[in-house]
């Protein structure tokens, strides 16, 4: 992997790692279609890249961090993850990443019940809306076990929070930055616990590439978060499960 590649895949996670589209399918999917053999490396830089997004949200969101309720939930949601994604490190590593097949099944798949719960979720508007420590730590133990399925390539781990929290009953501002939240325990422990287990096999130019990689996905990510706040005032998240579903097909047609 090159400087322009290790920028371009920092562009796009940056863009993706919020939305519901899958941020970790997309790297898989970008490496193939760049011709990037999955090797330990790209599949170490595929989960660490993840570092640079998730710093945006810690820019973005220091005072709320800092909340001691905030953290209490956070760390209650994050558990249910934690746990299964330590029990599964390496199968999830040496079979899931990487396999194209599972990332693409997962997008369509995943799209298609996107536009269904959409479809049929009705947010009931006399509730009095919650803000992010009034969640419940029974509300936040679920949306980490909804988050828990992320584990799978393509999947979503923003989807399947959302999806988890609006299932619940939680306004779509609240979830979605929960979401944002739980990100950064999540990510940093997926990377963490890679670095730790790998970091002795980077070489100096590696340790180069990861960096820029990280830099491009933390300035995109602010323009996308920022993005996405404003988006869900006024829209679903439909589009982004028709996106889910055209992206393989077209994909299964061309390249597959």
């Amino acid at each position: 992997m090159d400087i322009l590649q290790s920028i371009i895949f920092g562009i796009v996670e940056g863009i993706t790692e919020f939305l519901p589209i899958s941020s970790t399918g997309h790297l898989i999917l970008l490496s193939k279609l760049l011709h990037i053999p999955q090797n330990d490396f790209t599949k170490s830089f595929e989960i660490i890249i993840q570092l640079g997004a998730i710093s945006a949200v810690i820019f973005l969101y220091f005072k709320t961090l800092w909340n001691i309720e905030t953290i209490k939930k956070l760390i209650v949601a994050f558990i249910p993850t934690g746990v299964i994604g330590l029990l599964l490190y390496k199968v999830v590593k040496t079979y899931l990443l990487g396999n194209e097949s599972i990332v693409l099944w997962s997008l369509f798949l995943g799209g298609i019940a996107l536009v269904i719960f959409e479809y049929f979720h009705k947010e009931e508007r006399a509730v009095v809306e919650k803000n992010i420590s009034s969640i419940s730590y029974r509300e936040a133990f679920l949306i980490g076990l909804f988050q828990s399925i992320a584990i799978i390539p393509g999947v979503s781990r923003s989807a399947a929070t959302i999806v988890g929290g609006l299932s619940l009953g939680l306004r779509r501002t609240t979830i979605v930055e929960f979401s944002f939240l739980l990100a950064v325990p999540t990510m940093l422990a997926a990377s963490g616990l890679d670095l730790i287990k790998n970091y002795n096999s980077f070489s100096v130019d590696q340790l180069g590439v990861l960096s820029i990689g990280f830099t491009s996905s933390f300035v995109v990510a602010m323009g996308s978060i920022v993005f996405l706040l404003r988006y869900i005032q006024k829209h679903n998240f439909i589009m982004f499960g028709l996106y889910r579903i055209l992206l393989p097909i077209l994909l299964w047609l061309i390249i597959f």
